[in-house]
């Protein structure tokens, strides 16, 4: 997903401080959080929940937000501390007795665009496999394409440590799909 000009154009209109500005930006935006959540936040994440949550911090927070070019970065920064959240959340209930977990099936609402197919399902639980920093390098570069000095910037960490960061992940996730017996190339 690429910065738009169309978000962006939301975007600077609600730093300029527009009647509506911070709507649209609320509606630009939506999708790619939405995405975000479903593809980072794995199967006992509601992501709806999730970007909500990610959402109404940036209602309240905005103003600590300089830059409407910087807007991406930051909005990616909330959105994985609030799937920590969540995730950890999600992880208490499962341990803790007498606590039910409401784990959603991945054919329900939003999550239904990225899991179509049994292959897709397969696909997001080796993702599921992979530690957040291997998934959120995967999905931002290859599922997302962003350049490398992009994804670089959104996770706030040097260039050549993202692209090592991605080699790894490319590895790891081959070895988990090789051994859920996923094969390059299936219909998704």
């Amino acid at each position: 997903m690429r910065v738009t000009p169309e978000l962006r154009s939301r975007t600077e209109a609600a730093f300029r401080g527009e009647a509506g500005g911070l709507d649209q930006l609320i509606e630009a935006w939506l999708p790619v959080v939405l995405s975000w959540c479903s593809r980072l936040g794995g199967p006992r994440v509601d992501a709806e929940e999730a970007a909500h949550d990610t959402l109404m911090v940036v209602v309240r927070r905005l103003d600590s937000c300089y830059d409407a070019a910087r807007f991406p970065s930051w909005l990616f920064g909330i959105t994985r501390r609030t799937l920590g959240r969540h995730r950890r959340r999600a992880f208490v209930a499962r341990w803790v007795p007498g606590l039910t977990v409401d784990v959603r099936d991945p054919a329900d609402g939003p999550a239904r665009l990225y899991a179509v197919s049994e292959t897709s399902r397969r696909v997001q639980e080796t993702l599921e496999r992979m530690g957040a920093d291997d998934r959120e390098v995967l999905v931002l570069s290859l599922l997302e394409d962003r350049p490398d000095a992009e994804v670089a910037e959104m996770l706030e960490i040097p260039l050549g440590t993202m692209k090592s960061r991605l080699r790894r992940a490319r590895e790891k996730f081959l070895r988990l799909a090789r051994a859920a017996d996923l094969q390059p190339g299936e219909e998704a």
